[in-house]
C-alpha cells in the first residue's frame, strides 16, 4: 500500500495588490494586517459631539458615540469610567468634547474603536472663539457681502419653511403669515434643529426646497436656545449651503439678540419667526387700505383736473368771440364794406378829376391846334418837302398844296412879294 504526501501549503500574496481570485487573502490575514496597520497609529486628539452615552453603574468602561458636527460620520469611543467621573460636569448627549484616544481595531468583530484616556468638554468661550474665526474666514471670501443678497418677492405664491418638528417657530411663521395673507401656501420640512443630525437634515431640506421651482422664498426658523443649541446654525457646512441657495433665504434663528453665522449669509435676517412672517408677505388689510387711499387720491386728482379744465373751458367760452362767433366776421365784413365804399369814392373822385383835367387839356389843345387856326380861315402852304413859311422859299410857277379847315387845294405861284402876301392861283386838290 503506497502512501501519498500531503499537498504543499498555498503561498499567499505578500501585498494586497498581489491578491487574485485564485489566490485571495483569508479574512484572518486581512484582519491581522488591519490590526497591525492601526496599531502603528499614534494617539491623537479628536473633536466631536456626543450623540450616545452608555455608562453602566460599576462598569470599568463607559462607551460614547462621537459624531462629526458637520457630517454624518461617527466613531465609537471607549473611555475609562474614572476619567468620565473625574470631569467637573457630567457628560450629556449633545455636548462638544475633545478626546485623546488611540485607534484600535478589533479583528474578531471587524470594528474600529477609539480607546480614550482623556476627555475634555469644549467650553462656550472656545466655541465662540471658533465661530469668530470662521466668521472672519467667510467674510474674507465675500459670503457676507451685501451685493450677494437677493430681494424678496413682493407676494410669493409658495414659501418653503425649514423648522423643528412640531415647533413653536413653525406655528409663529405659518399663523402670522396666514393672518397677513390667507392665500399663502407653505412647503414645510420638519428637521432636527439641534444636535448631531441638525446640520445634515437642514442642509438636505434646503437643497430640496431650493430645487423646487414653485418655492419662491425659503424661511429657516428656530426658536431661542443656548449657544450650544444654536451651534448648528454657525456650522461652516450649513452656512455654505445657505450661501449656495438660488432661492432667497430668510433666517429667523433664535431671538433678536442671537446672531448665528447663518444670519449673516442669508439674504434677509428676521429677528424672530414672527418677524419672518411679516417680511415674506404683505399685510392684506394694509394693502387694501393702500389701494383704497390710492383710489381716493386718483379720484381727487382726476376730479381736480377735470374741474380745472372746465373752468378754463368756461373762461374761453365766455369771451365775446366765442359767445357770438359771427361778431368777428360781421366786424370784418363791415370793415370791408367801409373800405370798399371809400375806395369807390376815391376812384370816382379821381376819375372825375382826371376827366376835368382831360377836358381842360382838350380845350387848350383845341385852342392851340393848327386845325382851330385853319377853322378861322387860315391855310397852310407846303411843298412836298416842307411847310412854306416865307415868300422867299417859293418861286413863280411852283406848285403848292394848301391845307384848309375843310380840305386841300393845289395852287400855283404866279407872283412873289417878299415881306407881303404871295400871289397864287389854285384849284381844288385831287387829294
Amino acid at each position: 500500500m503506497s502512501s501519498q504526501s500531503p499537498p504543499a501549503p498555498r503561498r499567499l500574496a505578500a501585498r494586497a495588490l498581489e491578491t487574485t481570485p485564485e489566490n485571495p487573502w483569508p479574512v484572518r490575514l486581512l484582519s491581522s494586517k488591519i490590526t497591525e496597520y492601526v496599531s502603528r497609529m499614534s494617539p491623537l486628539w479628536v473633536e466631536g459631539q456626543i450623540v450616545q452615552l452608555n455608562r453602566r453603574p460599576g462598569a470599568s468602561l463607559a462607551f460614547v458615540t462621537l459624531r462629526d458636527s458637520a457630517a454624518d460620520m461617527s466613531l465609537p469611543v471607549a473611555v475609562d469610567a474614572r476619567v468620565v467621573g473625574a470631569l467637573p460636569a457630567p457628560l450629556e448627549e449633545g455636548s462638544h468634547v475633545v478626546v485623546h484616544a488611540r485607534p484600535t481595531f478589533w479583528p474578531k468583530r471587524g470594528t474600529l474603536q477609539l480607546q480614550a484616556d482623556d476627555i475634555r468638554p469644549v467650553g462656550v468661550g472656545e466655541l465662540l472663539a471658533r465661530i469668530e474665526q470662521l466668521k472672519r474666514v467667510l467674510a474674507a471670501e465675500g459670503l457676507f457681502d451685501a451685493g450677494r443678497k437677493r430681494p424678496l418677492p413682493f407676494l410669493p405664491g409658495r414659501v418653503g419653511l425649514v423648522c423643528g418638528r412640531e415647533s413653536k417657530a413653525e406655528h409663529d411663521v405659518v399663523v402670522n403669515a396666514h393672518a397677513r395673507w390667507p392665500a399663502l401656501r407653505f412647503e414645510i420640512r420638519e428637521v432636527a434643529v439641534q444636535g448631531a443630525r441638525a446640520v445634515t437634515e437642514v442642509c438636505a431640506a434646503l437643497a430640496e426646497l431650493d430645487a423646487d421651482p414653485a418655492v419662491e422664498v425659503i424661511v429657516l426658523a428656530r426658536g431661542g436656545g443656548s449657544v450650544e443649541d444654536l451651534l448648528p446654525f454657525s456650522n461652516e457646512a450649513l452656512v455654505r449651503a445657505v450661501a449656495a441657495c438660488r432661492t432667497p433665504v430668510v433666517s429667523a434663528i433664535g431671538h433678536e439678540t442671537d446672531s448665528p453665522l447663518v444670519d449673516l449669509v442669508a439674504d434677509h435676517r428676521a429677528s424672530t419667526p414672527t418677524d419672518a412672517a411679516k417680511r415674506i408677505v404683505p399685510d392684506v388689510a394694509e394693502q387694501r387700505r393702500g389701494v383704497l387711499q390710492s383710489r381716493q387720491r386718483i379720484r381727487a386728482a382726476v376730479a381736480g383736473r377735470v374741474a380745472a379744465e372746465q373752468r378754463g373751458l368756461d373762461a374761453v367760452r365766455s369771451r365775446p368771440v366765442l359767445a357770438e362767433p359771427t361778431t368777428l366776421v360781421t366786424r370784418r365784413a363791415e370793415e370791408v364794406a367801409r373800405l370798399t365804399a371809400g375806395a369807390r369814392r376815391a376812384f370816382t373822385w379821381r376819375t372825375e378829376r382826371a376827366g376835368a383835367e382831360l377836358d381842360a387839356l382838350h380845350g387848350r389843345l383845341v385852342a392851340l391846334s393848327p386845325a382851330a387856326t385853319l377853322a378861322r380861315g387860315y391855310a397852310v402852304l407846303r411843298t412836298p418837302e416842307r411847310v412854306v413859311r416865307s415868300a422867299d422859299e417859293v418861286a413863280v410857277g411852283d406848285r403848292l398844296e394848301a391845307l384848309l379847315a375843310g380840305g386841300r387845294l393845289d395852287v400855283d405861284v404866279v407872283g412873289s412879294h417878299p415881306g407881303g402876301p404871295a400871289g397864287t392861283r389854285g384849284g381844288p386838290s385831287s387829294g
